[in-house]
């Protein structure tokens, strides 16, 4: 694996991981944070922006992890860097929405 693979499987992890939010809070009709409402990352959008938001992040992810070089689930570092990816992103949601639900102290 290239470095350049590595950098497209961990930053198509994050986009695959940022899309589940938005498609879930949109298909469960409720509003939820995206860089499209006022101010961007903090105000609420409606739930087809955020499902159409969504898909978006959804389908640059696929593109980053299955169209760029040759992602292999059994290899360790393909799944590693995608792996991180995911992780990374998944903590910083958490503490961005946990602050903005005043759910993390």
């Amino acid at each position: 694996m290239t470095w350049l693979q590595c950098v497209a499987y961990f930053f198509g992890g994050a986009f695959l991981t940022n899309s589940i939010p938005h498609i879930v809070s949109g298909l469960m009709g409720r509003a939820f944070p995206s860089p499209f409402a006022k101010p961007p990352g903090k105000g609420l959008s409606s739930p087809v922006v955020n499902v159409l938001w969504g898909f978006f992040n959804a389908a640059v992810g696929y593109v980053l992890v299955c169209r760029v070089g040759n992602f292999d689930l059994r290899s360790w570092d393909d799944v590693l860097a995608a792996g991180l990816g995911v992780l990374v992103t998944g903590v910083m949601l958490a503490l961005t929405f946990g602050q903005q639900n005043n759910s993390v102290r």
